[in-house]
């Protein structure tokens, strides 16, 4: 194998590609990323594979010979990052002695490689159901909802994100059990199989956060009209945009029927800005992450004030006052500020709604714009009196 390419476009598919590279392989061949070179096409491909998460992408090359080879991704990974970029990167592959001969201006290096054949194949997915989704809505709907799914391995289907397509729509939900996000969009999928005409059946799949960062990642840098294709089958996803591909497995489980955890009606609804929500509760925070992270808020029907207050016991403690829009009786209730702010901040609307029937039962923000399908329920810290 022997080829010359860009270092720019070399290091960005290295930066890509090693984020699926196994930290702590089992077996010394994942820590490798895989390179492939079809003189062909004049595409050379770079794939990281943990077994888990898979990913690969190609670029433009000047391909002599083709081949295939594997090399130590963080090795390989940092020496090309400091090549000059104003100089081409040849690339030499000397079989008899497994070793990678790199040379760019005045730099010269050999890297020891891996047989081809050892790298396990990404899954193919054949006799699968075939869809389009738009990259920016999906990316949009990873985004506001990874951030709630739970870090805890313990809680297995709970460390993703539950994945909805039924008809045209998406909907996509996470949560880690004290907090619970849900997105819904319509008008987001086409269906890619000749024989799904009529697709009116509901595919609910769970994917690992890991991946799906890893995926919204690069589907964020997507134009506006980017289609990627979506293929499932038996356990297996995975993702085409252009040049890429994401793999991943789905988890195992029965995720839980979130639906019936948000209430139909609610006895206590406010309307107040978002920002100066936020505001408000990242100063009270500096206090409030002192012990335990609770915040209070109170509302006051008459001068149309919420009160968001914090005590850190021994330490001190404050308040900060925000208009809103209320009209049902006073009523105060408790939560995490750290779940207040990460889910105020994936809302983009300036004015959003708090309601919630009791102090102790879930309480719900949402856009005020109702056609925004987006809902995030927090569950309230019991106070005592």
């Amino acid at each position: 194998m022997k080829l010359v390419c860009s270092q720019s476009e070399l290091n960005s598919a290295l930066q890509l590609v090693s984020r699926a590279v196994a930290v702590r392989p089992t077996h010394p061949v994942l820590a490798n990323v895989l390179l492939t070179a079809d003189a062909g096409t004049g595409k050379l491909s770079l794939t990281g594979f943990d077994l888990n998460l898979g990913i690969q992408t190609s670029i433009n090359a000047s391909i002599e010979t083709s081949g295939a080879i594997t090399l130590p991704s963080k090795l390989f990974g940092e020496i090309i990052s400091k090549l000059s970029i104003d100089s081409p990167i040849t690339l030499a592959v000397d079989e008899n002695i497994s070793q990678v001969h790199l040379s760019s201006k005045n730099s010269t290096y050999q890297v020891r490689s891996m047989s081809a054949e050892d790298f396990p194949e990404l899954p193919i997915v054949e006799n699968s159901v075939s869809l389009k989704v738009n990259a920016l809505n999906f990316a949009n709907a990873l985004k506001s909802t990874l951030f709630a799914s739970s870090a805890d391995e313990a809680k297995q289907v709970l460390t993703g994100v539950n994945l909805n397509f039924k008809g045209t729509s998406l909907k996509a939900a996470a949560t880690d059990g004290h907090r619970l996000a849900v997105l819904k969009l319509d008008d987001v999928i086409s269906i890619a199989n000749d024989n799904k005409n009529d697709f009116n059946d509901s595919i609910e799949l769970t994917l690992p956060s890991k991946s799906l960062r890893e995926l919204e990642k690069f589907l964020s840098n997507c134009n506006s009209t980017t289609e990627i294709n979506f293929f499932y089958d038996q356990g297996q996803v995975v993702f085409i945009s252009s040049d890429q591909i994401v793999t991943t497995r789905t988890l195992d489980g029965s995720y839980p029927n979130y639906n019936q955890l948000i209430p139909d009606d609610f006895s206590h609804e406010l309307e107040l800005d978002r920002k100066n929500f936020i505001s408000a509760l990242e100063r009270i925070t500096v206090l409030a992450e002192q012990h335990n992270n609770v915040v209070k808020i109170a509302t006051n029907k008459e001068s149309q004030i919420l009160s968001i207050s914090a005590d850190a016991q021994d330490l001190g403690s404050g308040s900060e006052s925000i208009p809103i829009k209320y009209l049902d009786d006073d009523v105060q209730i408790a939560f995490n500020s750290k779940y207040l702010l990460e889910g105020l901040k994936i809302i983009q609307t300036d004015s959003i709604l708090l309601k919630f029937n009791a102090p102790t039962t879930p309480a719900i923000f949402t856009p005020s714009n109702k056609d925004l399908n987006f809902i995030y329920l927090v569950m309230p810290v019991q106070i005592r009196s």
